[in-house]
């Protein structure tokens, strides 16, 4: 059985800088959970009061956005030319369906590429360049298809929301799938401690969002939510598999932005152990995520990232793991319990 939030926030579109449908959905689900304030970018703080008062200030972080394209140009023929907005693999790109602009005038459209008929055998063993390929909405002329679509407009992948009863498959499970987690705690009425949750924009264009965030809640420290590269797939060896489905929710001990706390990493293994989740290291050191601006802000913020291992993360259609997904709610509680109410140099 599907979770219908977590269907729900897949289907919604939002790359970074167009947050607005994911905020406003999250706002609505959220508004009798604490007080919530919009930040300038477009992000939102919600502020949860538990049934304690904090000893350590935290912050529960995720994002909101997602990868995807934006129009940059209209050709006289009528094509859509574009660029990534987010870290995107070229080699994803042809032939997917797309869906260009706004919700209230949203366009289907293909990246086109040259049919395989018209194509020489040494062209097909190519990667075709981003700067070769142009969204088709099927407009004959540069005026026609300038009446509908103008530069700056959302390009987000059409792929559908689906669960098999093993997975969960969509787009935007990065990091839609962390926002359903912060909700469903959020609308937990058992929570321990006052906690500032934080759904924050931009992360995937360099993690804009959650520096104005952490600055604004000035916590002391924080829990990162993502979802981060399971390499588990076919023709991958076993160790450079970083992480895998199944293993349970993935804490980072670093990445290209963030050296995690020892003492929270290591209180995530307890936490798991004592609660009998699984849990698992991720196995490299690689990536980032919005650890790297909140770590820094302001005197420094003792951070820990808790991650679902996601297939084919920023392709038209990632995967994760109904069982890693459950145990992550768990992990995520009382984790949370024992860094607020623990004093902020406990190590």
């Amino acid at each position: 059985m599907a979770d219908s939030l977590l269907q729900t926030l897949c289907t919604l579109r939002g790359i970074s800088g167009n947050e607005e449908a994911v905020r406003d959905f999250i706002r609505t689900a959220v508004q009798e959970c604490g007080e919530c304030e919009e930040t300038p970018l477009g992000g939102l703080l919600v502020y949860k009061k538990g049934r304690k008062r904090a000893k350590t200030r935290l912050l529960l972080d995720a994002h909101m956005d997602e990868v995807g394209l934006i129009v940059t140009r209209i050709t006289d023929d009528g094509l859509l030319q574009f660029t990534p907005v987010g870290g995107i693999d070229p080699r994803v790109l042809p032939g997917k369906s797309v869906l260009v602009g706004s919700e209230g005038r949203c366009l289907p459209g293909v990246i086109g590429v040259k049919p395989i008929h018209v194509t020489d055998r040494a062209d097909r063993q190519k990667t075709i360049p981003e700067k070769a390929l142009a969204i088709d909405i099927g407009a004959k002329y540069g005026s026609e298809a300038a009446s509908l679509v103008q530069p700056g407009d959302m390009v987000t992948f059409d792929s559908p929301f689906t669960a098999n009863g093993y997975s969960y498959l969509g787009r935007a499970l990065d990091d839609r799938a962390g926002c359903a987690l912060l909700i469903h705690l959020l609308q937990d009425p058992d929570w321990e401690y006052d906690t500032v949750f934080s759904f924050s924009v931009q992360e995937e264009i360099g993690c804009r969002g959650a520096r104005t965030h952490a600055f604004r809640a000035d916590p002391q420290a924080a829990i990162v939510v993502e979802s981060t590269t399971a390499a588990d797939v076919a023709g991958n060896e076993a160790e450079a598999q970083v992480c895998r489905l199944g293993g349970g929710p993935v804490i980072s001990f670093m990445d290209r932005s963030t050296i995690y706390d020892k003492t929270y990493c290591k209180w995530a293994f307890e936490e798991a152990e004592r609660l009998q989740l699984p849990c698992q290291w991720k196995e490299a050191v690689a990536g980032g995520n919005d650890a790297g601006s909140i770590h820094q802000s302001r005197g420094g913020v003792r951070s820990v990232g808790v991650s679902l291992p996601c297939r084919y993360l920023h392709a038209p259609m990632g995967m994760i793991r109904q069982s890693d997904y459950e145990a992550a709610l768990p992990l995520l509680k009382a984790l949370a319990a024992r860094i607020a109410g623990a004093d902020p140099a406990a190590r």
